[in-house]
């Protein structure tokens, strides 16, 4: 199972989800989706303005979990 640490790396830079939805380009609702593990996917393109904005590697907001 994929896990998304996106609070946890918001938490580290001080940022606020809306802060993000709207620095990335995403709805704040689209935004919950991916910080709640509840998205089926993202796409690259957002995964890097995530990365971009956050100052990070995909590696620290995805992490591989075994059920």
């Amino acid at each position: 199972m994929i896990v998304v640490n996106l609070d946890v790396m918001m938490a580290k830079r001080k940022m606020s989800s809306q802060e993000l939805a709207e620095r990335i380009g995403i709805t704040q609702a689209n935004l919950s989706i991916l910080k709640t593990n509840k998205g089926k996917a993202i796409r690259f393109s957002t995964l890097e303005k995530i990365c971009e904005v956050l100052k990070c590697t995909p590696g620290e907001i995805l992490e591989y979990k075994e059920d």
